[in-house]
């Protein structure tokens, strides 16, 4: 790809990892990298795991739903520093199983467990659709969860008549505040012209900040007409959708690096279609 298609383009990167890796691609093309965190930390919920995992084991579950390849290899090492790794792989082999995502699912392949239902397309959405045409009733339906709480996909076994035991291996803890507060500004003055998400987390809690300080309405005209959301993915995509971002660019190879060869891209063809 010719160098330069980035020349003078200011890009955010709100991911806390391969920020220098992402912004060695963007300088390659001309482009500015900016970074904003808004990924925050990862806190690892020892004591309230330990508490669930045995909960677990004890009582077993029907259905066991896994949601990150992450969170399920943190839950799988804090069952092994617990000394219980081999009846949690038991529990999971006599339950029905879920996977959202292929890291999930090599994961739990490697671990000798077929899940008989997977998402089509990398979403939580996707996962619910598949899971759609089972019974629920009196079951009892394990989650793993990873950073979040996950509302929409505890509701839709609730509501399905299921009972719900969600487990979070890792808790997110918001990112700073004042990183959010110099990223809003920008958009607001359009002194940036894309911002690149590689998770949903960091659209979640950019959003958190964005509606606790009432700027809702300006940011979504912001990415509607000057600044591009870029995301990495099918998943992080969705969450911009979610929060009422329609222009959203996303590669069809859901990796950082063609995040960023799409971006330019993206503004190759622009100044195309200008020239025409």
């Amino acid at each position: 790809m010719a160098k330069g298609l980035l020349e003078g383009k200011k890009i955010v990167i709100t991911g806390s990892r391969k920020i220098k890796e992402l912004s060695e691609i963007i300088e390659r093309q001309g482009g500015v990298p900016i970074a904003r965190p808004q990924q925050g930390l990862l806190v690892q919920q020892e004591q309230e795991v330990e508490r669930d995992i045995l909960q677990w084991i004890e009582n077993g579950t029907d259905w066991a739903i896994f949601t990150t390849g992450t969170g399920l290899d943190a839950l799988l090492g804090q069952a092994e520093r617990l000394g219980v790794r081999d009846q949690l792989i038991a529990i999971m082999r006599e339950s029905r199983v879920g996977a959202r995502g292929y890291k999930t699912y090599a994961l739990l392949k490697k671990e000798g467990i077929e899940p008989i239902v997977v998402d089509e397309d990398g979403t939580t959405d996707g996962l619910m659709k598949m899971l759609q045409g089972y019974l629920f009733a009196g079951q009892r339906v394990t989650i793993q969860l990873h950073g979040q709480p996950k509302p929409s996909l505890t509701s839709f076994f609730e509501k399905k008549g299921a009972s719900v035991l969600n487990i979070l291996p890792y808790k997110h803890v918001a990112p700073d505040a004042e990183v959010s507060r110099r990223l809003i500004q920008e958009m607001l003055e359009g002194t940036v012209d894309a911002v690149c998400f590689t998770t949903a987390v960091q659209v979640s809690y950019l959003f958190q900040y964005i509606k606790q300080n009432g700027h809702y309405l300006e940011i979504k005209e912001s990415f509607r007409n000057r600044v591009l959301a870029v995301a990495v993915g099918r998943v992080t995509s969705e969450a911009l959708k979610e929060e009422g971002i329609k222009r959203v660019l996303a590669p069809e190879n859901e990796r950082m690096g063609a995040m960023i060869i799409e971006l330019a891209h993206y503004y190759k063809n622009a100044s195309t279609q200008r020239e025409g």
